[in-house]
């Protein structure tokens, strides 16, 4: 588990996939880096990804190319929370830590832009992984 969660959090973008009321997934290219145990990503307050988390903390996650189009590695089953103003301050951090000038600028514009009024940060917790690849789903063989 630990391999997988620094193998995805050692990615520049990950295919961030979250679930409507209806069950259909939607993916988005995000930025991640590593807190602790969890994988953050910074974005806007107001974003769909960010309601559909509140509604359904399900997740899945998978390496990915800038637009979310080449996937690569296995999938990852987890959940995800909206993390409170610490949280967030922990996630612009280690976003601008990981993608150094260009993620210091963006955490700098965000600032100008709003702030914290305006994004907020999102830890993911990836599901156990066993043994032969990705996360197992229940009813899935």
């Amino acid at each position: 588990m630990a391999d997988e969660l620094g193998r995805l959090a050692r990615e520049k973008y990950l295919l961030l996939g979250t679930f409507r009321k209806n069950g259909d997934r939607v993916d988005t290219p995000v930025w991640a880096a590593r807190d602790g145990g969890d994988l953050v990503i910074w974005t806007e307050r107001a974003a769909g990804k960010v309601k559909r988390i509140r509604r359904d903390p399900r997740v899945e996650v998978t390496a990915c190319d800038l637009r979310g189009r080449k996937t690569h590695g296995p999938s990852h089953t987890g959940t995800a929370r909206v993390l409170d103003e610490d949280g967030t301050t922990r996630t612009r951090q280690a976003i601008a830590r990981k993608y150094g000038l260009l993620g210091r600028i963006t955490m700098f514009t965000s600032r100008l832009r709003g702030g914290s009024e305006r994004t907020v940060g999102v830890a993911v917790s990836l599901d156990r992984v066993e043994s032969g690849g990705g996360a197992q789903q229940a009813g899935q063989e």
